[in-house]
């Protein structure tokens, strides 16, 4: 677990955007379970890729006439429960931080893996993200 003081900043980034924070299995599973409608899940990390592409990537993303229903994150080392529940529905990804996955209807359809957004610009994987939800949303 990372302290909380640490980590705060870094899960605001996404939460002030608009994105719902889950800490708990039930509230991943009341999001994902039988879903209806598209709903983007980013792993947030503390390690710089999230910091300089995924978070940035995310948010530059939503920047699209087409976007997700609903916008959630949890946080890798933070929200261990949640994270762990995420990443069953993402499979068979293994499990990676930071990721962003796009799932339609509770079912998995566009995953970026951290060798999808290591090395990569915020805008690289914004425009990545877009061409998703111009697909699936």
């Amino acid at each position: 677990m990372y302290p909380a003081e640490l980590t705060a900043p870094m899960a605001k980034d996404l939460t002030e955007y608009g994105f719902e924070g889950l800490q708990t299995s039930e509230e991943v599973d009341n999001v994902l379970k039988d879903a209806e409608g598209t709903t983007l899940v980013v792993v947030n990390s503390v390690c710089g890729c999230a910091a300089a592409n995924a978070r940035p990537g995310a948010k530059l993303a939503l920047n699209n006439e087409k976007k997700p229903d609903r916008l959630t994150t949890v946080f890798a080392g933070v929200d261990q429960e949640a994270t762990a529940k995420a990443r069953e529905y993402m499979l068979p990804y293994p499990p990676s931080s930071p990721s962003i996955a796009l799932f339609k209807d509770g079912k998995l359809v566009h995953f970026l893996e951290r060798h999808h957004i290591e090395g990569r610009s915020a805008e690289i994987i914004s425009e990545n993200l877009k061409m998703a939800f111009d697909h699936y949303c």
